[in-house]
């Protein structure tokens, strides 16, 4: 592996526990809607490709047209603009250990299927000051597992693929790594589990946010 002079972090799951906020918008806006609700537990397995992808998961399969894809989708992101750190927190250990990267010399980014300007909101009070680079959902990006995100943060950190390592939770992350050439890392303490990592070609699982620093040697 040639040096690594880059970490890409997805951020739901990876840096951040959401499932609980992300879980509130999006039963708040399908009780609006008088559609049927979900546990937090299955939440687990809807998110991972964007917004978008998340509400036309939870609507009933039957109502999974683009005018109330679009509908809910709006509601969510009203609510979930206003409360998206009511419950939200970093993940133990994640916050000192990415300023330790930083502190060695590597540049950080982070690359989610999360709405740019929501991704950011959340960043700037869990993890202030911690990333050179934040690249989330827009209109000119497809999203993960596509590469393009991937791509655009290196190219704008002046890294190369094989300078990289994709650190993330779901096979939807390591995919985006592979896809990008990136050195693809799998997290344990987030929503999917090991297999769906390995699956998707993992080549490091880490159990402890400390294991990253073991990743870098």
């Amino acid at each position: 592996m040639k040096k690594i002079k880059a970490v890409l972090f997805d951020l739901d799951g990876t840096l951040i526990n959401t499932i609980d906020d992300l879980s509130d918008a999006v039963n708040y806006a399908l009780t609006k809607a008088a559609y049927p609700l979900h546990e937090v537990s299955e939440y687990k397995l809807m998110v991972g490709n964007g917004m978008r992808k998340l509400i036309e998961r939870a609507l009933p399969e039957d109502l999974r047209d683009d005018a109330t894809i679009r509908r809910v989708l709006a509601d969510f992101m009203e609510y979930y603009n206003a409360h998206s750190v009511d419950k939200t927190v970093p993940y133990e250990g994640l916050p000192e250990i990415v300023k330790e990267i930083r502190k060695k010399g590597y540049l950080t980014a982070v690359v989610t299927n999360k709405e740019e300007k929501a991704a950011k909101q959340i960043l700037s009070s869990l993890y202030p000051d911690s990333f050179d680079l934040i690249i989330g959902q827009r209109d000119d990006l497809p999203p993960k597992p596509d590469p393009a995100a991937a791509l655009l943060a290196m190219k704008t950190l002046g890294v190369t693929s094989e300078e990289c390592i994709f650190i993330g939770d779901s096979g939807v992350d390591i995919e985006t790594a592979v896809n990008s050439g990136a050195f693809p890392v799998g997290v344990l303490w987030g929503f999917r589990e090991e297999p769906e990592l390995r699956e998707n070609g993992a080549k490091a699982i880490v159990s402890n946010p400390k294991d990253i620093l073991q990743v870098l040697v």
